[in-house]
């Protein structure tokens, strides 16, 4: 069953999520030297990754990889890439602390591409042969029931061919084409984290706890191991 935990509001949920993974972070690194962290995108997580960045005083062998990533450029406002760097990698330069390893999805290239060379850096780096090759991932949950850029209705959520990442040319919402993690690596991620927070999330929230639904993607990831952390607002009759 998962964890749930509720917080007042955003921020406070932002605030209590970010100390939770750097705790996550801390066991990993004790455990193996290294972390493996997975990051995603939109204005929920910004706060927490302001608030992560002064958690850890060294980041060196913390490797950040992207639950999903928008195929614009890197400069681009919708790219995951830029709010990491102006939200997390930047404050931590700010503080002088040795900075994590950034795998960056290409997003200026065609999905298809940048994929394929994803999954390849996350199989060089990881020496992944299965899908239990990530730490600690960051996600969140569209009113639609996504997660990452895995939509209802799409094929990217029945796949069945073991990829680590796949692309995606026709998301609902813009940009278009993306790069996702798939539902398996996901799921089999050591300490993933849902953080939720707005009215709006909470029919899809309260549906995705409720038990998998191949129309509902982000109850396909919400396992055992998930801490999701809501605040009152998104957590509705949780709370």
């Amino acid at each position: 069953m998962s964890r749930l935990t509720v917080r007042p509001d955003a921020r406070a949920a932002a605030e209590h999520a970010a100390g939770e993974i750097a705790r996550a972070l801390t066991e990993a690194l004790e455990q193996r030297g290294v972390a493996h962290f997975a990051l995603s995108g939109g204005n929920t997580p910004r706060p927490a990754y302001e608030t992560l960045a002064a958690l850890l005083d060294n980041w060196s062998a913390v490797e950040l990889w992207y639950c999903d990533e928008r195929c614009v450029a890197p400069d681009h406002p919708d790219s995951t890439h830029l709010l990491v760097s102006e939200a997390l990698l930047a404050p931590i330069a700010a503080r002088g602390a040795p900075a994590p390893r950034e795998h960056r999805v290409r997003g200026e290239i065609p999905p298809e591409e940048a994929a394929k060379l994803y999954a390849e850096e996350l199989r060089a780096c990881v020496g992944a042969s299965g899908p239990n090759i990530l730490d600690v991932a960051l996600l969140g949950i569209g009113e639609d029931g996504h997660i990452a850029s895995l939509f209802p209705g799409h094929p990217q959520v029945e796949d069945e061919s073991g990829a680590l990442c796949l692309p995606v040319r026709d998301s609902p919402k813009p940009p278009p084409e993306r790069v996702t993690l798939t539902i398996p690596v996901l799921r089999a991620t050591r300490s993933p984290l849902l953080l939720v927070a707005g009215a709006a999330k909470a029919p899809a929230l309260a549906a995705a706890l409720r038990g998998p639904d191949p129309q509902l993607p982000a109850s396909l990831v919400v396992g055992e191991r998930m801490h999701i952390v809501a605040d009152s607002a998104a957590a509705g009759q949780f709370s």
